[in-house]
């Protein structure tokens, strides 16, 4: 997804000259012909994430429109009150582009996890929360909303799925219906393991890839059937059981600190979140449901 952003940034500042890249020193080398082609426009204000967000507020508020790009617990969790206030309070519009979500960076350890962005952006009035599944979604979101006037945030990852889906912002897809007792609901590059998981059995399966403002209409057509989410974060839960009525349920990560090392998939494995523990969990709803 890296390499869609910065093709995608500029192909955008190359046809509009008030889009700004701001780097918390991180991809400045993937960004090496942006700052060659746009000079004026390219900063790497090095590893102070609060700052560079108050400086990005700061060119929006001067008619500039910023997009800012670091780690992820470093620009969300970190940065949290620089986006609720200088952001969002004040209606600047702008971009926050994180890459290494949830256990991207599995092998740094709880410094660098981060699986509490999106239940926590989502909380600030006016903000725009997306979580895309591969480059084609990234950059089809970008393009729709980065000169929109309002804080948007951009969830990176470098484990993209590989389904060719007809997303739009703000909507989720139906990537299954078969007029099933359960509703598997899930959003991000997490729908590989789901799809793979459940494309055989009897279950609905709906894929979102904005998390806020949540297409509420979509979820609440299944909403005769038993609804699981499954999520490799924080948020997509809150979001669904926003709405009245369901029963729904949550596989997701626990409520306690991952302090395993190694890779994504080695840290899926362990909390039942690789295909085969999803497969299990959907196994068993689906047999409940029969009996």
């Amino acid at each position: 997804m890296r390499r869609q952003f910065k093709t995608t940034v500029t192909e955008l500042a190359s046809i509009d000259n008030r889009v700004v890249v701001i780097l918390g020193d991180i991809s400045h080398f993937l960004f090496r012909d942006f700052q060659q082609k746009f000079p004026d426009r390219f900063y790497n204000m090095g590893i102070c994430e609060n700052t560079i967000v108050s400086a990005a507020a700061g060119m929006s508020a001067c008619g500039l429109i910023p997009f800012v790009h670091t780690i992820s617990p470093f620009i969300t969790e970190r940065s949290l009150e620089q986006i609720k206030l200088d952001f969002a309070y004040n209606r600047f519009g702008g971009n926050i582009v994180s890459t290494g979500a949830s256990f991207d960076y599995a092998w740094d350890g709880a410094t660098h996890h981060c699986y509490t962005d999106i239940a926590l952006l989502r909380l600030i009035p006016g903000m725009e929360v997306m979580q895309p599944g591969n480059a084609f979604e990234l950059d089809r979101l970008i393009r729709h909303c980065y000169a929109n006037g309002r804080p948007s945030y951009f969830r990176m990852s470098d484990h993209s799925h590989n389904l060719n889906l007809s997303v739009e912002f703000g909507k989720g897809v139906i990537v299954a219906n078969k007029n099933a007792r359960l509703t598997v609901v899930t959003a991000g590059p997490i729908l590989a393991e789901v799809y793979e998981a459940c494309n055989d059995l009897g279950v609905n399966l709906l894929y979102f890839s904005t998390i806020k403002p949540f297409d509420k209409d979509l979820v609440s057509y299944f909403a005769a059937t038993e609804i699981l989410v499954v999520e490799d974060a924080f948020g997509l839960f809150h979001a669904v059981a926003e709405i009245p009525g369901l029963h729904i349920s949550r596989h997701g990560i626990p409520d306690e600190f991952c302090t395993w090392y190694g890779t994504v998939r080695d840290i899926r494995a362990r909390l039942g979140l690789d295909a085969a523990g999803i497969r299990e969990v959907v196994r068993r709803k689906i047999e409940k449901n029969v009996l």
